[in-house]
């Protein structure tokens, strides 16, 4: 059994190989920072469908090169139909590279900063239906406020949580779903 949102190939792969598991690479994190900002408003398939694109579009989420680029580049991405062709979004991106790089300069890395908002280990939740998972909590909403606080955009505790349950800081794996205990 898993997760009852994995529905389809592609979301039931990204279920069972990537969601929940604790991840600690900051470029991975600062990627799924920016698609969950892409996400807003949309659905997960969606943005696993164009995560390709998205890669190729952003420089392989390098945000060294991303906090560089101008208008014409911005420009040139709102004609990109691989991704979602958001001015705000995009413009998010570019802030948000520069927060983060902002971020690794004081903290020494994102995932340093990211990680102290759950002391450093995954938060183990049991829930049992997906009606329970909740859409936001404090710890998201603390960490929404500090990333706002920082300069970052499309950041609200909504999007903040789904990021925390992507890259493993919480493990919303329901506890009949065989990932539970795997992550």
């Amino acid at each position: 059994m898993r997760c009852d949102w994995a529905k389809n190939e592609l979301s039931v792969h990204y279920h069972d190989t990537e969601w929940g598991v604790p991840l600690h690479d900051d470029r991975k994190l600062f990627e799924f920072l920016i698609l969950e900002g892409a996400q807003a408003g949309l659905s997960w398939d969606t943005i696993l469908r164009k995560r390709d694109h998205y890669r190729a579009a952003f420089d392989g989420f390098d945000a060294a090169r991303i906090a560089l680029y101008d208008e014409l580049k911005c420009a040139e991405l709102l004609r990109n139909e691989g991704i979602i062709r958001n001015p705000l979004k995009i413009g998010s991106a570019v802030g948000n590279a520069r927060a983060y790089l902002k971020v690794r300069e004081e903290f020494g890395t994102f995932d340093a900063y990211v990680w102290s908002f759950v002391d450093g280990k995954p938060l183990r939740n049991a829930w049992e239906t997906s009606k329970q998972v909740p859409a936001t909590t404090d710890v998201s909403d603390r960490f929404s406020k500090d990333l706002k606080k920082r300069g970052f955009n499309f950041v609200g505790s909504t999007i903040v949580y789904a990021f925390m349950q992507a890259t493993g800081m919480v493990n919303d794996h329901l506890v009949s779903c065989f990932r539970y205990n795997e992550v």
